[in-house]
């Protein structure tokens, strides 16, 4: 399973929905995440990929982590298991 698939089964699983429901242009209001979700979502995928997410919680949009879209996760999330790599 390559990193998108991984990140959209989270994100799926965390919105009670299938993957083929998730496309990356959603935000995770459309998929119906709330602000407990997204904190549940990131501690899932910094579990799954082992790595350390740079993103506040309380300022979601103070983070240099982009999370506008999933499309956006997906990258940060390539970006930075590249980065560990």
């Amino acid at each position: 399973m390559n990193i998108r698939d991984k990140v959209i089964a989270i994100i799926a699983e965390q919105a009670v929905l299938t993957p083929s429901d998730v496309s990356l242009d959603n935000t995770l209001e459309d998929l119906g995440i709330d602000s407990l979700g997204l904190v549940e979502s990131i501690f899932a995928i910094e579990e799954s990929f082992d790595i350390s997410i740079p993103f506040n919680a309380n300022e979601p949009e103070a983070s240099d982590f982009d999370i506008s879209n999933v499309a956006a996760i997906v990258a940060g999330i390539e970006k930075l298991v590249s980065e560990q790599a």
